[in-house]
């Protein structure tokens, strides 16, 4: 497994819309096995292979492992990790009930905003490995779901923002990866 560079908006890859994924095999699977440690590394609940660069119809989730402090000392305890892939994936049905969440991204670092959507959704997948799976998500793992799969198709939760927003936030991730990029002697 390796760690994969995220990029971060502005990028135009990360407006580009994935292609469908013909087979589940080893190279498939080594690419899911290095997103999941590297969003794991980052650290994120979830990751979209175009995040990296990969035009693939491809997501990785675990949206209960990060770390969890215990109340009693100072120690952090870790959440057992439960990590789900997702290739070419589908949503079926959505509710029309939404929720709200604070949504962040591994490409807009620093960045959150109260996004609505379905607080209910039914996806069709493929699993690790290649076997036709549904499931019938809901709270923040719907959410969760179709924040990565709106990655699939170029889309980022800024989005949704007004256009005001959107641009501030924009304005902000240039001005980050200015600092970044200076050479410091």
């Amino acid at each position: 497994m390796a760690l994969r560079e995220i990029l971060t908006e502005p990028n135009e890859i990360l407006r580009e819309k994935s292609l469908k994924v013909e087979k589940v095999n080893e190279d498939l699977q080594k690419l899911m096995d290095d997103m999941i440690e590297t969003m794991y590394a980052a650290p994120g609940i979830g990751l979209a292979a175009i995040q990296i660069g990969v035009h693939k119809r491809v997501i990785v989730l675990d949206i209960g492992w990060r770390d969890k402090s215990e109340s009693t000392n100072d120690k952090k305890q870790v959440a057992k990790k439960n990590p789900m892939y997702f290739v070419n994936p589908e949503i079926i049905t959505k509710s029309t009930n939404n929720l709200t969440y604070e949504e962040g991204c591994l490409s807009i670092p620093g960045q959150f905003a109260e996004i609505e959507r379905p607080d209910k959704c039914r996806i069709k997948y493929l699993d690790y490995y290649g076997s036709s799976k549904e499931l019938v998500a809901e709270g923040m793992l719907a959410t969760c779901i179709q924040h990565e799969m709106d990655h699939l198709e170029g889309i980022l939760f800024i989005d949704y923002l007004s256009k005001i927003k959107k641009s501030m936030i924009v304005k902000k991730l240039i001005k980050q990866k200015e600092r970044l990029d200076r050479i410091v002697i």
